[in-house]
């Protein structure tokens, strides 16, 4: 089992920059599983924004994010990030982190795909 733990996301002005990150926790290793952030806004349905797989060597986005958001990771610290810039407020959601089913899975943008999921975080940004 992975648990996963996001940092505590925030308030922030349209047009700022935040950092999430999602550790594993309980010593277990993520450095083997391709990892996602998805976000759901109040009343949408989850949505996908980001995965990058177990070695960095590649990362998709969703069409929303792209160009304002880096996915990356850092298998030594065990740890996820995602850095937000030019945040607008459609941006604000609850964001959550989450690793692929298997490991060395390929990088993919479904919710089926992945078996590990964070409690979320709350991002909310103001115009």
């Amino acid at each position: 089992q992975v648990q996963l733990v996001e940092s505590e996301g925030g308030l922030v002005q349209a047009g700022g920059s935040l950092r999430l990150s999602c550790a594993a926790a309980s010593g277990r290793s993520i450095s083997t599983y391709s990892m996602a952030w998805f976000r759901q806004a109040p009343g949408k349905e989850r949505e996908f924004v980001a995965t990058i797989d177990w070695s960095s060597r590649r990362a998709l986005y969703g069409d929303s994010v792209l160009g304002r958001f880096t996915i990356s990771r850092d298998n030594a610290k065990n740890t996820l990030y995602l850095q937000m810039n030019s945040l607008k407020p459609e941006d604000t959601a609850v964001y959550y982190c989450a690793a692929h089913k298997y490991p060395y899975g390929a990088v993919r943008k479904s919710l089926s795909d992945y078996a590990y999921w964070g409690q979320g975080t709350q991002v909310t940004v103001s115009s």
